[in-house]
């Protein structure tokens, strides 16, 4: 469960530097546009995203699901998508409660 909080504490840190990438832009005279996070990984690693696509479609015998589905949530905001993975995350690792009950 403490995995799952720390890869929590990541996403949200992804999340607050690609809002914070997208704030300071605007800032410096720039419109505001929230950038996807297919932008961010294009920027990065623009093969593997070519790869993933493979991967998702099986060699291209499905290409709807990349085309579909895939593609659709990554042109989200990246903050926004990083944050709710980061959220997902600290929800599956919150620390249970015990409820003792005492039957007399």
């Amino acid at each position: 469960m403490a995995l799952l909080r720390i890869l929590a504490g990541v996403f949200f840190l992804f999340a607050a530097l690609a809002f914070a990438a997208d704030v300071t832009r605007a800032a410096n005279g720039a419109a505001f546009t929230m950038t996807s996070l297919a932008a961010h990984w294009k920027a990065f690693a623009p093969q593997m995203i070519t790869t993933a696509q493979k991967f998702a479609t099986w060699g291209n015998k499905y290409p709807f699901i990349w085309d579909g589905i895939i593609w659709r949530v990554l042109l989200l905001p990246a903050w926004f998508l990083l944050g709710a993975v980061g959220l997902m995350f600290a929800h599956l690792g919150r620390r249970q409660r015990r409820v003792n009950i005492f039957i007399n």
